[in-house]
């Protein structure tokens, strides 16, 4: 017989939020918006910007340091691999992941980047816990990191009210017990690429005074099919993996979807029949931060003591790509 391969289990949690604060009031005297209008579209009250001498790496480092800080013992140097989750990298290349290794000076680790937008987080904890169970590596460090504001037309209302900057990360290692990442789910459908996407800035169209006259290295999105979209697949995602590990959605203790929208969050909620008081909520405070929203949450919940020991958390997410995913947690 086989011997029992190791959970990966979340051994700690940190984040960064940049300290400049950018209101629906603030919104009102930039674009044709109101402070009502976007609360009650959007359910966002005000989102987080980095300065602009930061990036995503810097933001990415200063979660991590806090993720290390919250686990007793454990130096950057015991770090075996380093996974970011961006679709705002500082470069091209070399990879975000490799910025935040040198900045740490986590000299042992690999490190890539990994690009799944808005799911990202969940996509890269799926790697880990992988490389974690196989006992390639003993400590791996996840980071989600984004400066949307970098990408976001400030003169389009339909845009710019929705998305901020940050960043989170966490630790995972070895557990033998019945807990920790129990299961993930990954999906993905292509034909979809158009309803969201930055066109301008890769080989297909490169870097040039037209694209930048365009607005073409801007986010661009079809804000009704994404809507559609997302309800449907985070529904369908949320059902699928439960049904997977033989669980009903009444055995959820938390429920952490990806913080897009208040009303696609409400959506998916009463679809589920899971009560929203299970539901935790970041968007009014951050916006969409893409891949961060999730890892924000998980690192508030954490460090308030409110996740308990063995608490059934679900992860749903959904994004450009178009990409989508799924996670158990059993804290």
């Amino acid at each position: 017989m086989y011997p029992k391969l190791p959970n990966a289990v979340i051994c700690a949690t940190g984040s960064y939020l940049p300290q400049k604060v950018l209101t629906n009031k603030d919104l009102e005297k930039m674009v044709d918006t109101t402070s009502e209008w976007i609360e009650t579209r959007t359910g966002i009250l005000e989102r987080r910007l980095a300065d602009d001498d930061m990036a995503s790496a810097e933001m990415g480092y200063r979660a991590s340091l806090k993720a290390i800080e919250d686990a007793p013992g454990v130096k950057a140097e015991d770090i075996d691999l380093i996974i970011a989750a961006t679709v705002t990298p500082d470069y091209q290349f070399p990879s975000t992941a490799c910025l935040i290794q040198g900045k740490l000076g986590a000299k042992k680790a690999a490190c890539f980047d990994l690009g799944a937008a808005c799911p990202g987080f969940i996509y890269a904890l799926t790697c880990g816990a992988q490389f974690i169970k196989t006992q390639e590596y003993k400590l791996i460090l996840v980071v989600a990191t984004d400066t949307l504001s970098r990408i976001t037309d400030w003169q389009d209302r339909n845009t710019c009210v929705l998305f901020g900057d940050g960043a989170s990360a966490c630790l995972l290692k070895a557990c033998r017990e019945e807990r920790g990442i129990i299961s993930c789910l990954l999906g993905a459908d292509g034909s979809g690429e158009n309803l969201l996407k930055v066109p301008g800035g890769g080989s297909r169209l490169p870097a040039s005074e037209t694209t930048v006259k365009e607005g073409l290295h801007y986010v661009k999105m079809s804000g009704n099919e994404v809507f559609k979209f997302a309800v449907r697949i985070m529904e369908k995602t949320a059902r699928d993996i439960l049904k997977k590990n033989g669980l009903q959605v009444s055995d959820v203790d938390w429920f952490i979807p990806h913080q897009a929208n208040i009303r696609i969050i409400e959506s998916v909620a009463k679809r589920l029949k899971i009560s929203m008081q299970k539901v935790i909520l970041n968007v009014q405070k951050y916006g969409n931060v893409s891949a961060v929203s999730i890892p924000i949450a998980l690192d508030e919940m954490n460090r308030s003591g409110r996740f308990k020991k063995g608490d059934l958390i679900l992860l749903d997410a959904f994004g450009s790509g178009l990409t989508w995913a799924s996670c158990l947690i059993k804290w």
